[in-house]
């Protein structure tokens, strides 16, 4: 199938989301006029709030906080309000703070704030994983010492993208008035329309040049129309748009680890979750079907025909960075390859519908994404045409994320992950984490695969775990990729896109996680108007 075609099915299936949705309303905001403001609309609103112990700043700078570490530009950790840090044994660090950091109300951050920050997001059980965390302690009033239970390697990455939050000032609200010692402060929040933020006068680093910035929270395609009118100085953009030219704004790319792929569900059906949810499909726990639609799949035509040539293909949750695979990688695009592993499985088409079948079994089930997601309903209506010429039947269908939470333990779903952090591939392939919130809907599990993270998870520093983990991806034998067990078939590495003012220099993007939490403003000190 040509990409030309892939790309007519994005454009028809981005015109009627426009056509269902409307045009969102801009009203009320103005384009930008003194040099030391910015107007954006460079992601979506973060429901939950503000607070880091419950999963602010995991995609990106917290923004209004500070972390212990931070990632360079070229991701390998170094200090921020560490002063310095170092490994008192296997299981245990030891980080002293320095001394010239205030938060914004004044008051100065201290070991007491670190100790509280964390332990709080450990009683919180949210997204942060603590459970190895023996415990926090304050040496003195500039150092804390974390004890783990068991080594673990990831440990250092929670440093890094969890904020810390003042002891004497956080309560049941803080979600909604942070306060922290990060660049900026939230002055005001219009939820579902808006935040504002001024400068921290109390911050530690370089004084960012802009002192004060709007996020709008829009749509894809009101943020669009936004620029188009003059009304923000950056917008984030889908790849739909990238092509139309808008006066007085450049293109500008950041690369990502920002993937899409589809979770199939791994178990047979006939299970319920604890909330009396069905668990498992017949059609896609059989592996010849997962690593067909792996070889059918043509990811090259989807990043030209779906994205206009702005990403790459994926084969894994983490292409391309420290603990990747590159043996992970398939040949795709392969339809006769596919066929053959289908025959092979016994999957035919006695009655000549086009549809293979198995024991009565139709190789047919529902692929389901986001509704309103133009980007994922076009990958997932793309690769229903890939994969029906092999035999396979997808219907593809758009759910409301309640539809998807209850359904998608025994359907196909499109979903999209990609962090700094390999702890995120534990929480989506490990066992353990089998109908966890979204990180293992389809309940895979591979015992070797298991036993490889754990290595991985136990090793002493993130260098020492990484054949841990690309054994995990593919050992030669099996694997959680799909070279070996095909749990997903990860499709693409999505481009992040933003229409920039022409003057307005937003620095040297560093590779972007997923697009939640406004990646782009990670290196907001450095943003400034050239003249």
């Amino acid at each position: 199938m040509k990409a030309h075609r892939y790309k007519a099915l994005f454009i028809l299936a981005l015109a009627c989301c426009i056509l269902v949705a409307g045009c969102a309303s801009i009203s009320g905001t103005n384009e930008s006029s003194r040099k030391d403001e910015l107007l954006l609309a460079v992601g979506s609103e973060p429901e939950a709030g503000f607070d880091p112990t419950t999963g602010w700043g995991r995609y990106g700078s917290p923004l209004f906080q500070s972390t212990l570490l931070k990632r360079d530009d070229q991701l390998k950790i170094v200090n921020d309000l560490a002063a310095e840090y170092e490994a008192s044994s296997e299981t245990s660090w030891t980080v002293k703070l320095r001394r010239d950091v205030k938060f914004s109300d004044g008051r100065p951050l201290t070991a007491a704030d670190v100790k509280f920050t964390f332990d709080t997001a450990a009683s919180n059980g949210s997204v942060i994983d603590l459970t190895n965390l023996k415990r926090v302690e304050t040496l003195d009033d500039y150092t804390i010492k974390f004890t783990l239970k068991e080594p673990q390697s990831t440990f250092l990455s929670l440093l890094v993208t969890t904020g810390i939050v003042p002891k004497h000032a956080y309560g049941k609200d803080y979600a909604s008035n942070p306060i922290g010692s990060g660049p900026y402060k939230l002055v005001q929040w219009d939820k579902g329309q808006q935040a504002i933020v001024e400068a921290n006068p109390e911050y530690y680093g370089s004084k960012p040049y802009f002192k004060k910035l709007t996020f709008l929270f829009l749509t894809e395609d009101a943020a669009f129309a936004a620029a188009k009118a003059g009304k923000v100085d950056i917008s984030y953009i889908p790849s739909a748009f990238s092509k139309q030219q808008v006066k007085g704004m450049r293109l500008e790319t950041a690369k990502s680890v920002d993937n899409r792929g589809i979770v199939f569900p791994y178990v047979k059906s006939g299970g319920k979750t604890k909330d009396g949810f069905a668990i498992g499909n017949d059609v896609t726990a059989d592996i010849a079907i997962r690593k067909a639609i792996n070889e059918a799949v043509d990811r090259k035509a989807l990043v030209d025909g779906v994205l206009e040539g702005h990403g790459t293909p994926a084969y894994t949750i983490n292409d391309g960075l420290p603990w990747w695979n590159p043996k992970t990688v398939i040949p795709d695009g392969d339809a006769n390859t596919a066929k053959k592993r289908l025959a092979d499985a016994g999957w035919k088409d006695g009655d000549g519908d086009g549809v293979l079948e198995k024991n009565g079994l139709k190789a047919q089930f529902t692929l389901m994404y986001p509704s309103g997601d133009v980007t994922r309903q076009s990958l997932a209506l793309s690769v229903a045409d890939m994969i029906k010429p092999i035999g396979i039947k997808i219907d593809v269908e758009g759910k409301s994320w309640d539809d998807l939470e209850s359904q998608m333990h025994a359907n196909a779903v499109l979903f999209g992950w990609g962090s700094h952090d390999p702890l995120e591939m534990f929480n989506v392939y490990s066992s353990k984490y089998g109908g966890v919130e979204y990180y293992n809907p389809g309940y895979y599990g591979n015992p070797a695969v298991d036993d490889w993270m754990d290595k991985a998870m136990r090793a002493t520093s993130e260098e020492k775990a990484l054949d841990f983990w690309q054994k995990a991806q593919w050992d030669g034998s099996t694997g959680l990729s799909a070279q070996g067990d095909a749990p997903w078939a990860w499709l693409v590495n999505i481009d992040h896109l933003y229409l920039v003012k022409d003057k307005l220099d937003i620095g040297k993007q560093r590779i972007h996680p997923h697009g939640h939490g406004w990646p782009v403003t990670d290196n907001i000190e450095s943003w400034k108007w050239n003249e």
